[in-house]
């Protein structure tokens, strides 16, 4: 059995490039749908996120239209009600890497705010990656990977990664309002971005590093990730 941490947002908002802040949080099928493949066959989940904040879940993420219709989202909405280990966080400063056996990133914009400049969830990317433990990084998530550039080149440089996409975020109507797009800042960091279409289900892996393009990878990335374990 392996012992999994999940780093999440402990972000409510995104500030827009107007200043408003906008709702957001994670997003639900990126923490449920690897939440329940590594349960299921038997992991153990830690939760950490800046300060042992609750995460907030984005409510647009709970809607029958993100969800493929109410039963479905339904379904979400209970294992995120059950899964106690969203609501006992640990804080990410404490985090010791030799305590855990792989680390997965769960998306929404929620990162975009506060992953994206945390020096603790670099600390924990870096060692990951170097560590040669599986890592995985979903959605918005990789935003967390632009913190690890400091004063140098980034350890990612030269990675092929996935993320979500500059024609999502117009898709999705957020990419005016956004201060940054996550694929631009990304390309600048130095990875090698690969883009799949929009929407659909996209998973690239480079060494132990696992990333998926959008909430539809979330699923094939964690089964991907499962193999790693």
């Amino acid at each position: 059995m392996a012992k999994i941490l999940f780093v999440l947002t402990g972000a409510d908002h995104w500030t827009l490039n107007d200043g408003s802040k906008h709702p957001t949080g994670f997003w639900a099928e990126e923490f449920v749908a690897p939440y329940e493949a590594f349960t299921q066959a038997g992991h153990e989940i830690v939760v950490a996120s800046p300060g042992a904040v609750v995460p907030t879940v984005d409510q647009g993420s709970l809607s029958a239209d993100a969800n493929g219709g109410q039963e479905a989202a339904d379904r979400i909405a209970a294992v995120l009600d059950k899964a106690t280990e969203l609501k006992n966080p640990i804080d990410l400063a404490t985090v010791n890497l030799d305590d855990y056996d792989a680390v997965f990133y769960p998306g929404g914009h929620g990162p975009m705010e506060d992953l994206a400049v945390n020096d603790d969830s670099a600390r924990v990317l870096t060692g990951a990656l170097s560590s040669g433990k599986p890592l995985a990084v979903v959605c918005h998530g990789p935003a967390a990977l632009l913190a690890t550039e400091g004063s140098g080149d980034s350890p990612f440089r030269g990675y092929e990664v996935t993320a979500f996409t500059n024609a999502e975020e117009t898709q999705a109507g957020l990419a005016d309002k956004a201060p940054w797009l996550l694929q631009d800042r990304l390309n600048a960091l130095g990875v090698t971005f690969k883009e799949g279409p929009a929407w659909a289900p996209n998973v690239v892996v480079d060494r132990n590093l696992h990333t998926g393009q959008n909430p539809a990878s979330s699923g094939p990335l964690a089964r991907r990730f499962l193999e790693s374990l």
